[in-house]
């Protein structure tokens, strides 16, 4: 039995871990932008770790459902209310058929993830369920969930206590300001020494243009070039190259005014000159930050990168003992 879409809060998208080899043909990995947070709501009800899920920005949707099911919301504080009584995030609960979930305002975060025993079953494109919208892959036709939509239910595979709950330890949320640590690139000796350093010492903030695609940031001071004749097949701004591809991750300057960072639905090239990379261990806290949000750039080299994906996968596993 499905659940239907009363409304639908704000780009409000079916989810997964994403379709990962395709990205050499144009076809970004996609998937949750906080794929901590998928992962755990997914433990939560029970379901595998990769089940598609919603991922609600800002306002959550509201949803009615046709069976009893269990969710979780996880990520954003975004408290999720049955019938209107409150429950608390990440924690399993119930939901009865006939009831209706829907959610209060945002408290903090941007993005929460609900997860539903049995996961979302509609029909995968390319091995993913997850909403590409640019490409008309996944989630629903290819788009994000509307009002009088339903969302096919696949079958629950194991039953889980309600209350079952993350310690609250183990619920990462960005600092204040946020940090993102950043591997210097290939073309990290296009800008002086000067705003090599200024980059990392100055503070950020979010701009408004934040999305799957990438997050915009502003404040900063105006990066200077190395000068040098530009080569063949790149453009006239010293920021232009000749194209290249672009890891997840790419932190973009065009024109050397406002970083870009590159996320799960960013195009695979282009352009522009890349200064680093945000290491994969905080790719999943961008997707928490609101615009305005203050964010330092703190400079890594590749042992501290690796040290923090470890870190980050025993969180993880942290969570699973937790839950087990």
């Amino acid at each position: 039995m499905p659940i239907n879409v009363i409304s639908a809060g704000i780009a409000t998208t079916i989810q997964d871990l994403g379709r990962p080899g395709y990205y050499h043909l144009g076809i970004p990995m996609g998937g949750a932008m906080d794929r901590l947070a998928l992962r755990t709501a997914n433990l939560l009800v029970g379901n595998d770790e990769g089940a598609a899920g919603l991922e609600s920005v800002f306002v959550g949707p509201e949803l009615e459902f046709t069976r009893d099911a269990t969710v979780a919301v996880c990520g954003a504080e975004l408290p999720p209310k049955v019938d209107g009584e409150p429950r608390e995030t990440w924690t399993a609960f119930p939901v009865k058929a006939g009831q209706v979930l829907s959610f209060d305002f945002l408290k903090s975060g941007a993005r929460a993830y609900i997860a539903i025993s049995g996961g979302i079953n509609t029909q995968p494109k390319l091995g993913s369920r997850s909403t590409y919208a640019i490409g008309a892959l996944g989630g629903i036709d290819g788009r994000a969930v509307q009002p009088g939509d339903t969302l096919p239910l696949g079958n629950a595979v194991k039953a889980v206590r309600a209350g079952l709950s993350v310690p609250a330890a183990l619920r990462r949320a960005p600092s204040s300001p946020a940090e993102l640590r950043v591997l210097p690139g290939l073309y990290w000796h296009r800008i002086t020494e000067q705003a090599q350093n200024g980059f990392f010492e100055d503070t950020w903030k979010v701009a408004n243009e934040a999305d799957r695609m990438g997050y915009r940031f502003q404040g900063g001071r105006k990066l200077e070039f190395v000068e040098r004749e530009q080569p063949f097949g790149a453009g006239a701004d010293p920021s232009n190259i000749t194209d290249a591809c672009y890891p997840y991750g790419s932190v973009q300057v065009p024109s050397g005014t406002e970083p870009i960072v590159l996320h799960r639905d960013a195009v695979s090239g282009g352009g522009y000159f890349m200064i680093g990379t945000v290491i994969s261990a905080d790719m999943d806290l961008i997707g928490q930050l609101q615009p305005h949000t203050p964010v330092r750039f703190v400079r890594v080299d590749m042992e501290a990168a690796l040290a923090a994906r470890k870190d980050r996968a025993a969180t993880m596993s942290a969570i699973r003992e937790a839950l087990s």
